[in-house]
């Protein structure tokens, strides 16, 4: 009865690591689905956004400025507020149209930049055949894991999540291509 008992232990510990390591990606597969079926309520729960729209708004400015952090104002006090009136006379890019259900179902899919497109209205919903990347994992930690998902142009999309409790995790960061140019594949070696 006793080694029946440290058996189920051990299994049990062994289950709740697995899942505590696992929580990430299944997080992510949870945002495609929650995206994929248009639950709202789901979203809620698996996105902050206001997280996610302070992270795409400096990468949907055409300007390379916006991705740098304005000078400190001790180091540099006439560029801090130079940055400061730059930064408040220029509107800020729209990033609400990266988060409806739709968009948020094509960044999924490694759409990339295009991924607005889907959140317009008449827009095409991809074939229930079409083939869903799987993400891979490029950065796991205790706290904050990301996840990449490689699109058909070979443009990398990556989703940055963020744990808010033990199994719970939630995405704070969207990581958009730089373009959608497709990538050059590496040149073969023939023998």
């Amino acid at each position: 009865m006793r080694r029946i008992l440290l058996n189920l232990f051990v299994a049990a510990i062994i289950v709740a690591v697995l899942g505590f390591f696992a929580a990430p990606g299944v997080a992510f597969f949870a945002l495609r689905s929650a995206a994929g079926s248009n639950d709202v309520n789901g979203l809620q729960t698996l996105v902050d956004f206001d997280a996610v729209r302070r992270s795409l708004r400096p990468q949907l400015d055409a300007r390379p400025e916006a991705q740098v952090p304005a000078p400190a104002f001790l180091e540099d006090p006439i560029g801090a507020v130079r940055r400061q009136f730059e930064d408040a006379s220029r509107p800020a890019p729209d990033a609400d149209a990266w988060l409806t259900p739709a968009a948020l179902a094509a960044l999924t899919r490694g759409e990339g930049r295009n991924a607005a497109e889907g959140s317009r209205a008449g827009a095409l919903s991809p074939p229930e055949e079409a083939r869903e990347p799987w993400p891979r994992p490029r950065y796991w930690g205790v706290n904050r894991a990301r996840m990449a998902v490689v699109g058909e142009t070979g443009s990398e999309t990556i989703f940055t999540f963020e744990r808010t409790g033990a199994y719970r995790w939630v995405l704070v960061h969207i990581g958009l291509p730089e373009s959608g140019a497709p990538v050059a594949p590496a040149p073969s070696v023939a023998d």
